[in-house]
């Protein structure tokens, strides 16, 4: 087995869908592995000119590959069968693509009504919490459930027993969200790191090529205050259009904090690092960073080359991909 991992290094939204459907568009993978989060994290795709949002459904239904929604998932029925509807009246087969971890849990209506009652910390109330607490022990299994009968697998059987799987593990959410290393308590319930594909099945020594994403600021849907102090982050939330995939709330913007920048790629093990919508910034003409969240650190370049070779200098240990185009890299 061979796996390539794709991991957010920020709070979410920084266009992993984005990276997961161009590796898969180069044809080298037969299989796509989701391995973490459920319908609270949306991944925007934009294949052959038109947009999708899928919250389930891993991104190798867009290219034909088996595509396997995890054991470390949460899964709601009714978001899983209305997105294979949805993908299949526009056009992209699914049924004999989709499998779903044999041990992957599920998302009930009591999950989702517990979650809506609860005080904010800035979920998205579709019940991921209430189901990954139940994870630990008294959770209802994929297997348990009738209907998902004709999609249940095991993954060490589809993936152990393949004589030559390539694997792309596409993940959810963010490193600051992750139930661990992140902002905690404002954080999600799953591992949103590296350490969540293996997890699902994925041999520490089969890992190839780790591929970290963050944008050229950064952006967060929660409760916390993020959004930085003066007129230019609201223009930064205008140019990005950032809003939630999900929930559609607007997401908070500051600058990328470079502290944690190093923090996710170091614990992640990034090989390959994306920096998607430069495009933004050579908008407002603005090229910053933030070296420290409670002192509130900027350094502010000049241009977009300096802001780019500040950056190099800054992560020598990674290969660097700048993106300013949402269909690829």
């Amino acid at each position: 087995m061979i796996a390539d991992i794709v991991v957010d290094l920020q709070y979410g939204d920084s266009g992993k869908g984005k990276i997961a459907h161009h590796l898969l568009r180069q044809g080298a993978y037969n299989f796509c592995l989701r391995y973490n989060g459920g319908c609270n994290a949306g991944h925007t795709i934009y294949h052959k000119g038109e947009k999708f949002i899928t919250h389930h459904i891993p991104a190798g239904v867009f290219f034909g590959i088996t595509s396997i929604i995890g054991g470390g998932c949460v899964v709601n029925l009714e978001q899983f069968f209305k997105e294979i509807e949805m993908l299949e009246e526009r056009g992209i087969a699914c049924n004999e693509l989709v499998k779903v971890a044999r041990n992957a849990h599920i998302i009930t209506d009591a999950h989702v009504a517990e979650e809506a009652a609860e005080a904010e910390i800035g979920t998205t109330k579709r019940g991921n919490g209430p189901a990954y607490r139940e994870y630990a022990r008294k959770g209802i299994r994929a297997h348990m459930v009738p209907a998902l009968m004709d999609y249940v697998v095991d993954v060490y059987e589809e993936l152990h027993l393949h004589p030559q799987a390539l694997v792309l593990c596409e993940g959810a959410q963010g490193f600051g969200l992750d139930i661990d290393w992140g902002d905690y308590p404002y954080v999600t319930s799953s591992h949103c790191t590296t350490a969540g594909a293996l997890l699902n099945g994925i041999p520490p020594g089969a890992v190839r090529r780790v591929w970290g994403v963050a944008k050229a600021y950064e952006t967060y849907v929660g409760a916390k205050k993020f959004h930085g102090t003066g007129e230019i982050f609201d223009k930064l939330q205008e140019a990005g259009k950032e809003y939630g995939a999900t929930t559609g709330r607007p997401r908070q913007c500051n600058w990328t904090n470079l502290n944690l920048l190093v923090r996710a790629i170091k614990i992640n093990g990034v090989t390959d690092l994306v920096i998607n919508k430069v495009d933004v910034l050579r908008t407002l003409n603005r090229w910053s960073f933030r070296m420290d969240t409670t002192n509130n650190i900027e350094i502010h370049l000049q241009n977009e080359d300096s802001w780019k070779d500040y950056l190099e200098l800054y992560l020598p240990t990674v290969e660097l991909h700048f993106s300013d185009n949402p269909e690829r890299i």
